[in-house]
């Protein structure tokens, strides 16, 4: 059986990154849908499981571990498990990005006493 979820709109108030775990949908694969405005990004945190951006849209500064990298859309990077990581879009434009999470559930660890970052 195929399964779709459509995408929504955000009411202009909404938050527009979009969680998706692959329970819901009987997927082993969860995702988020990043779409944030110049500035905006996530929080320190870390995952029991390696994470995967593809850059859809906008640039982004991405920090894992020590490593600091740049992408643009077209670009996949690849974060390892268990090391705390970020991004921030540190272009003029929305950042849209996908997030792929190897798991039917979304498991985030987020780091102590990490600058807040809200995406």
């Amino acid at each position: 059986m195929i399964t779709v979820r459509r995408r929504k709109e955000p009411a202009p108030d909404q938050r527009r990154t979009v969680p998706l775990e692959g329970r819901e949908i009987g997927s082993p694969v969860s995702l988020f849908l990043v779409d944030v405005e110049p500035g905006r990004g996530s929080e320190l945190h870390s995952h029991p499981y390696t994470e995967t951006w593809i850059v859809q849209k906008g640039e982004a500064e991405f920090t894992v571990g020590e490593e600091t990298v740049h992408g643009s859309a077209g670009d996949v990077v690849v974060g390892p498990a268990h090391v705390p990581h970020r991004f921030t879009n540190v272009g003029t434009g929305r950042l849209e990005i996908v997030a792929i999470h190897p798991s039917a559930t979304i498991q985030q660890i987020d780091v102590q006493g990490a600058a807040p970052r809200h995406s």
